[in-house]
């Protein structure tokens, strides 16, 4: 599976002032198939070590000294390394000495590759005698399968390169627009952890999709032991059953668990989100730029770590799948997960920032946006409908009141503008940035004309 993950990688291995490299991301998201496939295919050689598989490798970074580590590596694993090898350290999280002996590959063997890559690295970066090689090192982050890289895994290049160039000067027929849609439909059934798509790929089975997504699930519960004492295991059981059903909404603790208290269930969410099952939705008065200066920690929305996983724990049987609207599904918090997932994608690999919404609640107008998004200097506003109609009124009084140049409307609704509006079909979620891009530049050459 071609991920786009995959140019940033090939671009820090022709830089001239390269890094060593972590790839971060959530248990399963493929991030050990990425590297293993970006090694085998742009480097003489790779070398692999996975130090929850073999543990006795750990020994080999006692010494943080780079050649005492080469040699001993060698030695143990009877293979030669050189410049032109790709050392891969995999579920480096089970070895802090090994991330720490990072920076010293930077200082004392700046020619050596080395990729590392962790699920729950940030619960061995929390330890207090660690230290992080800040400025030393390379990171980049990967999420599940966004719906414009399922469509190329699944064979069709066509269909994600018609999106990749479709405009607003192009009128889409109906009948492609429906067959996107039903592509999104598959892709919110299956979602975008590569194990689940493969299975797909090969048995052409919903059911065994399920069984695989069940299986996920699984090894992120099993996960719990490994960051969580006995005593906290049992409210992070508690968040990971109830969260699934709260996509979308404002996180009550009381509706998690009404007979615990919320400053254990407090800790358990933050747990999840280091292990980066769930991802905080920050509520933001979108009163400025950057827009991280100016959020509440205290009210949040969650999303989960893919769509497809999400709602394979809402419990619903794929049977009834294939008769549902997914997109109104639990009041369209799937088509909120799904877009969340999709500005994830965009984000820059390099930083693991937060999503925002605006949230407004006074005695006589109450008013939300759910998504917000930064776009040089400017604050786009994102409304997403879970159908193809619906009340724009939230979207109007935000770019009425915050003076934003254009809003945006996902829904099933095909590409078109109206009012400064900008209708986003879902399956496009991918393209926004292009589309504002040229919408933008659309506005300024009518105000130069006027």
């Amino acid at each position: 599976m071609n991920r786009t993950l995959l140019n940033e990688l090939i671009l820090w291995k022709n830089s001239a002032s390269r890094l060593p490299l972590i790839v971060r991301g959530a248990r399963q998201v493929g991030k050990t198939y990425l590297i293993t496939q970006f090694g085998t295919t742009h480097f003489q050689a790779m070398v692999t070590l996975n130090f929850e598989l073999n543990p006795k490798l750990k020994t080999c970074f006692d010494s943080l000294e780079p050649d005492h580590i080469l040699k001993k590596l060698e030695l143990f694993l009877d293979v030669t390394i050189t410049p032109e090898t790709l050392l891969f350290l995999d579920e480096i999280q089970e070895c802090p000495n090994a991330i720490m002996a990072l920076r010293y590959f930077k200082e004392k063997k700046p020619a050596q590759a080395v990729i590392a890559a962790g699920s729950l690295l940030e619960f061995a970066l929390e330890e207090e005698a660690f230290r992080m090689p800040v400025g030393r090192v390379k990171q980049l982050f990967l999420h599940p399968l966004s719906f414009i890289e399922f469509l190329e895994a699944l064979g069709k290049q066509e269909k994600k390169h018609y999106l990749q160039t479709l405009s607003l000067k192009t009128r889409m027929d109906p009948d492609i627009h429906k067959e996107f849609l039903q592509d999104l439909r598959l892709y919110l059934i299956i979602g975008g952890m590569p194990a689940v798509i493969q299975e797909y790929l090969t048995t052409h089975s919903l059911k065994s999709c399920a069984s695989m997504q069940n299986a996920i699930s699984s090894t992120y519960r099993n996960d719990f032991g490994k960051y969580a004492t006995h005593s906290q295991i049992h409210y992070l059981t508690q968040a990971f059953d109830q969260v699934p059903r709260l996509i979308g909404h404002p996180i009550k603790y009381s509706n998690i668990d009404p007979g615990s208290k919320s400053r254990d269930l407090k800790q358990a969410l933050k747990l999840l989100i280091k292990a980066k099952i769930i991802t905080p939705v920050y509520a933001n008065s979108a009163a400025g730029i950057p827009l991280g200066a100016t959020y509440s920690e205290t009210i949040f929305k969650l999303l989960w770590t893919d769509v497809g996983l999400l709602q394979n724990l809402c419990g619903l049987e794929t049977d009834i799948l294939d008769q549902l609207n997914l997109l109104k599904v639990n009041r369209g918090s799937i088509t909120e997960q799904f877009v969340g997932q999709e500005l994830l994608a965009l984000r820059n690999p390099e930083q693991d920032l937060p999503l925002f919404f605006w949230k407004r609640e006074t005695k006589n107008s109450h008013a939300e946006i759910d998504y917000l998004m930064a776009l040089g200097s400017k604050i786009i506003p994102i409304e997403v409908k879970s159908g193809s109609t619906g009340s724009l009124k939230s979207l109007h009084l935000f770019m009425k009141e915050k003076q934003s140049p254009i809003g945006i409307r996902l829904s099933e609704h095909p590409l078109s503008v109206d009012n400064s509006v900008l209708s986003v079909p879902l399956y496009m979620c991918s393209e926004l940035t292009r589309l504002l891009d040229s919408e933008f530049s659309q506005q300024k050459r009518d105000k130069s004309g006027s």
